[in-house]
């Protein structure tokens, strides 16, 4: 007997960890944020909160222009267009694993199908069989965090970095060497000197989320060797783990106490000041129509 996955209220996203310091290609913030809310999707999980094996999870799943703009707050008429670009770059895009222990680099394909169906403004896509055993839950080896945490960053950059600090939240800091940090980001092309990554990737980045998060005090030491920047130590709050119990399996579960996002804040639209607006004395009548005349002259014959 096959036990349906369980419905999930909110929108969370799981992965393996080689595949969160996996080089994404060329997607841009867009298509990444897509690619993230596609899999946000996948039940992972039974009724009772037991980790589905990957032949029983679905592969085929589909995102609405709607849905989009709504989770990432993107105008909708835009949220048609990036949906409709996705389809080629996530067919074409190729995901790389960092080489594991045995100094072994890994490629895969995203998806093996997608389309977009242009009536009713929503993309299908197939996820590959390479891929989905990076998507399967396994607490000690895969990363989890809601999708909103992420939906308001700007930039893939501040996106990405925010995914590794994540990964190891609980230790309040990480090293990463330079060439590591370029490989997440996929800049081994774009900003060759130090100082203008730096800049241009992390800077940016860190601002961007202890903006959002400034609980988290995110900031960075810099490793040198031969007074040559070669890794960065990422510093940060960590987030801590309290016990409870769930309340369906009745069992003991790890609930996490993570820094809160700030809300995010919309421009009002301008008011005109009507302060110093002079009403005229007298102000202008409607000039008179011809029927107008001539309803008042029919007036006064009347009188």
């Amino acid at each position: 007997m096959q036990i349906k996955p369980i419905p999930q209220t909110k929108a969370k996203v799981y992965k393996s960890k080689p595949l969160n310091q996996a080089g994404i290609g060329n997607l841009n913030l867009s298509e990444y944020q897509i690619f993230l809310q596609l899999i946000s999707q996948i039940r992972n999980v039974d009724a009772i909160g037991n980790p589905l094996p990957v032949d029983q999870l679905q592969r085929i799943y589909t995102l609405t222009a709607k849905d989009y703009s709504k989770q990432f707050n993107v105008d909708i008429k835009n949220a048609y267009k990036m949906i409709k670009l996705s389809v080629k770059k996530l067919m074409n895009t190729t995901i790389t694993i960092p080489p594991d222990l045995f100094n072994v680099e890994v490629k895969i394909n995203i998806c093996s199908m997608a389309k977009y169906h242009n009536n009713e403004g929503y993309i299908e896509i197939k996820f590959t069989d390479d891929i989905m055993p990076h998507l399967v839950k396994v607490k000690s080896q895969y990363l989890l965090y809601n999708l909103k945490e992420i939906a308001n960053f700007g930039s893939l950059y501040t996106t990405r970095l925010y995914e590794l600090i994540q990964e190891f939240k609980t230790t309040g800091y990480v090293i990463k060497s330079i060439a590591e940090l370029r490989h997440l980001f996929q800049t081994s092309t774009k900003y060759k000197e130090y100082k203008n990554f730096k800049a241009k990737c992390l800077t940016h980045a860190i601002n961007e989320i202890n903006t959002q998060y400034p609980t988290i005090n995110l900031s960075i030491n810099e490793i040198r060797i031969n007074r040559a920047v070669t890794s960065i130590e990422l510093i940060f709050n960590k987030t801590y783990l309290i016990q409870s119990i769930n309340p369906i399996t009745m069992q003991p579960k790890n609930v996490q106490i993570k820094p809160k996002q700030m809300p995010l804040i919309k421009p009002k639209p301008i008011e005109k000041d009507q302060s110093n607006v002079v009403e005229p004395a007298n102000k202008p009548t409607k000039p008179k129509t011809e029927i107008s005349s001539l309803i008042e002259r029919l007036k006064t014959k009347a009188k």
